[in-house]
């Protein structure tokens, strides 16, 4: 929210943008009386919905974070949906170890042949689809912290903001080339991680 209000819109709007599904459906206004805190500023008002495969029909969203460690929660249903509302879907199953990642990448870029834009928490080999073969990010601290902690230390830094990392992620984006992109790659080879940093 805060990138997008940065980048100017409104942060009403910016939270409007962004809706959250927990174990027990789509995070609605209707049930703010058992939210716990952190989610009651993404509670819309919005009829409940009790399942993710059911918010991506209904809300159809350009992309979806998982968090859940819910292994399979992106299962094929719901990333042909989003396959199928979207010309590049977005697809981050962060989740750690791997096998709580919602989906893996081979999954990802199988079920949209090769469309998706995709990150993980943990890695995955190169998945190869109709003869072309992408390179999936692992979308986590291994390419920010780094950075950050260099930083900290050489400036004697003793409070690390949300804002450093809202710019240490905008300096990470700019350094993705379109050759990166052209393999699937949302972030920069992790080869290069010292001089990403």
């Amino acid at each position: 929210v805060d990138q997008m209000v940065e980048e100017g819109l409104p942060e009403a709007e910016a939270r409007a943008r962004c809706w959250f599904v927990d174990s027990k459906g789509l995070v609605v206004k209707s049930r703010m009386a058992q939210l716990q805190h952190h989610k009651v500023p993404y509670a819309h008002d919005h009829p409940e919905i009790g399942s993710l495969k059911e918010a991506v029909e209904v809300l159809k969203p350009s992309g979806l974070i998982g968090v859940s460690t819910q292994g399979g929660a992106f299962n094929r249903g719901i990333v042909d949906i989003m396959s199928a509302n979207n010309e590049r879907p977005i697809v981050m199953a962060l989740s750690n170890p791997t096998s709580c990642a919602e989906c893996t990448a081979e999954e990802a870029f199988n079920w949209t042949d090769g469309k998706v834009l995709f990150a993980s928490g943990s890695p995955f080999a190169p998945v190869e689809v109709k003869g072309r073969t992408y390179y999936p990010g692992q979308g986590n601290n291994t390419y920010i912290f780094p950075g950050v902690g260099l930083a900290v230390v050489v400036a004697g830094i003793t409070r690390v903001t949300d804002d450093m990392f809202r710019k240490a992620s905008r300096s990470l984006a700019d350094q993705v080339t379109r050759e990166d992109m052209g393999k699937g790659a949302l972030f920069p080879p992790l080869r290069n991680i010292r001089e990403v940093s």
